[in-house]
């Protein structure tokens, strides 16, 4: 026997470890989170790319030991969980519109900043309407006829008092900024002038634009959060013939 060691082969004032007391303390204690359901909806998932429902959850954190939960740790969430990822993320996700919800807001967009212009000074002329109702179309109003649109303004001079060819006035502005202040963030700049130029075109399609017609623009591009700098080149742009 070698000096030193026990009958074992191990040196003598040393104590082998048992297997089970070898388990690292993480992995003994940690912390678990039951998850409870509040609420549900449809939503856009950043990680799925796409509109899925989702939940709404709230959980409360308990202390584990060997995965056991024994101690309350207080209360965690709420977060939303994709129903097809399986991940979370924080409520504000859920200002995003869905796909859905997001096409419905450009197309009332469009026919909100259509119907503005042409209430400026444009609806008497067949070529502004015939700007405006191809413009509303491609935003999604498939059946928009230049009828129909001189019809609506009509009836909007007919409903407020409002007259051809004034500035836009508070009721007006309000509309615009109902229409287009909840889509303006989520659409990138590109997105924002798409809007603006084609109110400008509906505008210059039968000569070149009143200050009624600029007032308007200008309302637009304020809503659409264009910078004056901005706005003053794409009309300027809009003007120029390619």
């Amino acid at each position: 026997m070698l000096p030193g060691r026990g009958r074992s082969g191990h040196k003598a004032g040393h104590r082998r470890v048992p297997r089970a007391l070898a388990i690292p303390v993480t992995r003994l204690i940690g912390t678990r989170t039951a998850w409870t359901a509040v609420g549900d909806g449809e939503f856009f998932c950043p990680g799925c790319g796409g509109d899925r429902n989702y939940q709404r959850l709230t959980g409360r954190r308990r202390l584990a030991l060997a995965g056991v939960p024994v101690l309350p740790r207080g209360e965690t969430g709420p977060v939303v969980e994709c129903a097809a990822c399986r991940h979370h993320y924080g409520t504000d996700v859920l200002d995003h519109p869905t796909t859905v919800r997001f096409a419905a807001m450009l197309r009332d967009a469009v026919h909100t900043v259509a119907l503005a212009v042409l209430a400026a000074g444009g609806s008497s002329s067949r070529t502004s309407l015939e700007t405006a109702a191809v413009a509303v179309r491609a935003a999604g109003f498939d059946d928009c006829t230049e009828g129909q649109l001189a019809a609506l303004v009509e009836a909007l001079e007919a409903d407020t008092g409002r007259v051809y060819g004034r500035a836009c006035g508070p009721g007006l502005a309000i509309e615009l900024h109902e229409a287009l202040d909840p889509l303006a963030p989520h659409l990138a700049p590109a997105g924002r002038e798409s809007i603006f130029l084609q109110g400008a075109r509906i505008a210059l399609a039968d000569g070149p634009d009143t200050p009624a017609e600029r007032d308007v623009l200008a309302t637009v591009g304020a809503a659409l959060m264009l910078p004056t700098e901005d706005v003053t080149r794409l009309l300027e742009s809009a003007r120029t013939p390619s």
